[in-house]
């Protein structure tokens, strides 16, 4: 069984869709189907059960799935200890905002458990570049949130939150059980600097041109709101203090968690980086 195959595999399994699957891994749909059938001809057992909404795993796909994770875990590890004999093995990880997702923690956990010989950097950005400084070649991989400017970069999402209006918390729209971007139309946003990516600005500004203060990093945007009674969007299930209220928006589409990396780029320590993320954050 090679490498690669059991990668398939194992999108698959994930994903529990063929079309799915083939997104996440870059590739067609065809040549996976033939990957998959391939392998079940070597295994001599059907791995899934193919519907036409999905895939399930039969009993034979569960146990492989197990050792196919345990073996490419195991192969990432051998790559990295060979890398590290060869010379110190360093990746550079950009992380947007304040770092506090739980997520975040949870991968550092199992990365640092799984690759103990790499140099792992951290570098913590402002809200002016959602890529992390990944085209300017500051970090390997970017630990951030959609939408941006994906041009000439490999995106896998990993998580999405739904997203909420940050108030004052005596604002008369605090107290309502939810609210709808229309109700929020005469009210002063959060802007971010001129050059900021478009599409970055345009999702945090609701879709529409908005005026307001410019903030670059999240205590700025708090303070926004406390002191100007600016309103802002921010991802639900953050921890605010009692002088801030969040209230979900009906009509806002959620925020995804991703991993990005330059287009190409064959680090293997990005790969696993990107693996492990995508495990920690589906838990």
């Amino acid at each position: 069984m090679e490498l690669r195959t059991l990668r398939y595999f194992v999108a698959v399994a994930e994903e529990l869709h063929f079309g799915r699957a083939a997104t996440r891994l870059h590739m067609s749909q065809p040549p996976l189907s033939r990957a998959v059938k391939q392998l079940e001809a070597e295994v001599g057992a059907l791995l899934f059960t193919r519907s036409p909404t999905g895939v399930t795993l039969t009993p034979v796909g569960t146990v492989l799935l197990d050792e196919a994770r345990a073996l490419l875990d195991h192969a990432d590890r051998v790559r990295a200890r060979v890398g590290a004999a060869a010379g110190a093995a360093t990746i550079t990880v950009g992380i947007l905002g304040d770092g506090t997702d739980p997520g975040v923690s949870r991968l550092a956990a199992a990365y640092r458990r799984n690759h103990p010989g790499i140099d792992i950097r951290i570098r913590e950005t402002d809200l002016t570049d959602p890529t992390c400084g990944l085209r300017a070649g500051l970090v390997d991989v970017a630990l951030t949130r959609a939408p941006f400017d994906e041009t000439a970069l490999t995106v896998r999402a990993l998580r999405a939150d739904p997203v909420g209006v940050v108030l004052r918390a005596d604002d008369p729209l605090a107290g309502r059980g939810r609210l709808r971007l229309a109700e929020l139309s005469d009210r002063r946003w959060f802007q971010f600097p001129q050059g900021t990516d478009p599409v970055w600005q345009s999702y945090w500004n609701g879709g529409k041109p908005r005026e307001g203060p410019v903030v670059r990093a999240v205590q700025e945007c708090v303070q926004a709101v406390l002191w100007n009674g600016t309103v802002g969007l921010a991802p639900l299930g953050h921890d605010l203090s009692a002088e801030l209220a969040v209230v979900p928006l009906t009509d806002m589409p959620p925020s995804r968690v991703v991993a990005a990396w330059n287009e190409g780029d064959t680090n293997p320590l990005i790969r696993s980086f990107v693996e492990t993320a995508t495990t920690a954050y589906r838990h």
